[in-house]
């Protein structure tokens, strides 16, 4: 029986949609990920006792979004709580230059160029294997990342071919704090700021006055 999380090319297609609209761009070649990198807009891949990366993966493709390595960190943690071993990143951050050598060798493997391409390509996606986990662990990871695709915060396939879970993590997953959000003008308050001070400045105050309210191996 397969699983109510296998891939389809209506999810591939909410993949790049929702990555699109949150402004995250594919990564083009190793130059422009090397790039990203320096500029902290790629983070490592957590690794900790609760999580570990495939031998296989080149160095500089362990990488992937803040928000992405956030729920990696959560997952891993909450899975050794419950079973006491690790789980593996398989795949993580591509370029579109490696996934056309990958198209090469992987049938599964989705395009690397056009409106509808592997969701890797921006980084906020992840492979996790389901080599080695259970039955009891298999039914647990399903339950879990159902959850969140519902919540909205990711959407996942669980591949066959490849055997892995295909998760793409999306901002809503980890907003920035409160207080970081309240400390961040609005587009465009600079200038509301500017005017009001202009019109305090020119009109007499009046005490007690209101204040003003604002508004898949993919």
């Amino acid at each position: 029986m397969r699983s109510a999380l296998a891939g389809s090319h209506e999810s591939l297609e909410r993949q790049n949609a929702r990555s699109d609209a949150e402004g995250l761009e594919r990564i083009e070649d190793e130059a422009d990920l090397a790039d990203r990198i320096a500029h902290g807009l790629l983070v490592p891949v957590p690794v900790s006792t609760a999580l570990s990366v495939n031998g296989n993966l080149p160095e500089n493709h362990r990488y992937c979004r803040p928000w992405t390595a956030r729920f990696l960190a959560d997952l891993a943690r909450q899975h050794a709580a419950q079973f006491h071993r690790p789980l593996e990143v398989s795949s993580a951050v591509r370029t579109v230059e490696y996934q056309k050598r990958l198209m090469g060798t992987n049938g599964n493997a989705a395009a690397a160029e056009g409106d509808i391409v592997s969701p890797h390509l921006t980084g906020a996606t992840i492979d996790i294997a389901k080599s080695g986990l259970g039955r009891q662990e298999i039914a647990w990871m399903r339950s879990s990342l159902l959850a969140m695709e519902q919540a909205r915060m990711i959407d996942v396939e669980e591949e066959f071919h490849q055997a892995c879970f295909h998760i793409t993590v999306y901002k809503n997953y980890a907003p920035p704090a409160p207080e970081l959000r309240a400390a961040q003008p609005k587009a465009g308050s600079h200038r509301k700021s500017s005017r009001r001070s202009a019109h305090l400045k020119s009109t007499p105050q009046t005490p007690d006055a209101p204040p003003e309210t604002a508004a898949r191996g993919l």
